[in-house]
């Protein structure tokens, strides 16, 4: 198993720690620090195990795998707690549901023709407004007077990076679809 495929899994581990922590921050609020150090660590572990990937020559099919779906989980971990919560709206949360699933498959059916769809600009812009956005929502959630109105500035950054970058897959492998039945 190669070094960046290990930082991946370590990222899969630190998701229920994270979600205990989310739990527990209701409890003890110094715990939402803890969240939000956990969170930090595992989206800053994504930017780590791709550039070892790529340095060192370890892209592998697991990691192509678990790399997306470690972040789609995290984020929509948070997501899911700040739904439960109350500070982040159930519409938002299934955008960025419908655009995963929607990706997926059409990575799928492109599969299946023996093609590969890479992760493009905007799906990592997509991924790091989302994870810049959550951490923000984990500092200052709660506990500011501001934080209703970033909430709502993190919600609107999310919701139109994750829908732009949806439909920007779609438009630029829109042949994928040609003589599907």
């Amino acid at each position: 198993m190669t070094t960046a495929t290990k930082i991946t899994l370590f990222r899969v581990v630190m998701i229920p720690v994270f979600l205990v922590c989310m739990y527990l921050s209701e409890i003890w609020s110094w715990m939402q620090i803890v969240s939000c150090v956990v969170f930090a660590v595992a989206s800053l572990s994504d930017i780590l195990d791709g550039q070892i990937a790529r340095r060192c020559n370890q892209v592998t099919d697991l990691g192509k795998f678990l790399d997306p779906l470690a972040d789609k989980v995290l984020v929509i971990a948070a997501m899911a707690m700040f739904c439960e919560w109350g500070i982040y709206p159930a519409w938002a949360l299934m955008i960025v549901l419908a655009r995963e699933f929607a990706v997926t498959g059409l990575r799928l059916i492109a599969a299946g023709k023996g093609r590969v769809i890479a992760a493009g600009w905007s799906g990592k812009v997509k991924t790091a407004v989302t994870m810049t956005g959550l951490s923000f929502m984990l500092i200052f959630g709660r506990r500011f007077v501001f934080s209703e109105v970033l909430d709502w500035v993190v919600v609107a950054a999310i919701t139109v990076t994750t829908l732009y970058s949806g439909i920007e897959y779609f438009v630029r492998n829109h042949d994928v679809f040609e003589n599907t039945k």
